[in-house]
């Protein structure tokens, strides 16, 4: 694993594009109507709408409070020195192209803010409604890390696998904001043909079993396609949680 000798560049998070007058409590029961979820490749699965607007706002609340520093919200640098459009922060372990640690030793080097409870209880609630209760994938699933991306107007993820952790559990992604093009190619490759799946504010989207290292990315956002009064700066959140299997 090898990380950039260059440090990431800071940033601080804009204004709300819009504002409801109260932020709501973060919930970690999704509705219970959210079990229209399909398959989209092996493993792959997708489940619409499945955080109300209540959670959403609690989680777009929790992020403002995350991205501030210490060890806040930046935009990464890869290795050959190239900064990424988007911007993260992370939770738990953070994350920098491409190892762990437990500072950001990119920027401030500030440990690293802790996982919150109820957005782990969230990760687990996630991957029982992706496979169900009782699959193997879901039991001890026990997330560790959160990287919680921000993709302001033009910001874009190139296809990449998650390939840092030891762990081989699922992979969780919550979607809040404006809507994207989820784009995956395949374990063993990154150029077409592709599966495309259109992520809307509060759906869910879990991989792992035979794509846990599947090759995905985001090439677009739908600017301006967020649920109004959400708090969020213009464009798309992602809150990724993983179990890294890292030595605690």
């Amino acid at each position: 694993m090898t990380r950039s000798g260059r440090r990431g560049l800071s940033t601080t998070l804009g204004p709300a594009a819009d504002l409801l007058p109260r932020q709501l409590a973060l919930s970690v029961h999704p509705p219970e109507a959210a079990v229209r979820h399909r398959e989209v490749l092996p493993a792959v699965v997708h489940v619409p709408g499945w955080l109300d607007i209540d959670t959403q706002l609690g989680l777009v609340e929790s992020f403002r409070r995350w991205a501030r520093p210490p060890a806040g919200l930046r935009h990464p640098r890869v290795p050959s020195g190239h900064l990424m459009s988007v911007q993260s922060v992370c939770l738990g372990w953070h994350w920098q192209p491409y190892t762990y640690s437990r500072t950001a030793d990119d920027t401030d080097g500030a440990p690293v803010k802790p996982l919150p409870g109820e957005l782990a209880d969230l990760g687990r609630a996630a991957v029982e409604s992706a496979y169900g209760p009782e699959s193997p994938m879901a039991v001890g699933f026990a997330p560790d890390a959160a990287i919680v991306n921000l993709y302001g107007p033009g910001a874009r993820l190139g296809l990449h696998a998650d390939g840092e952790e030891p762990a081989d559990a699922p992979v969780v992604t919550i979607s809040l904001g404006d809507t994207c093009t989820f784009r995956m190619a395949g374990v063993d490759r990154r150029v077409a043909p592709f599966t495309d799946v259109d992520l809307c504010s509060g759906d869910l989207l879990v991989f792992g079993g035979p794509n846990r290292l599947i090759h995905h990315g985001v090439p677009k956002v739908v600017a301006d396609s967020a649920p109004p009064g959400l708090g969020l700066p213009p464009g798309r959140l992602s809150i990724t949680l993983r179990e890294t299997g890292l030595p605690s």
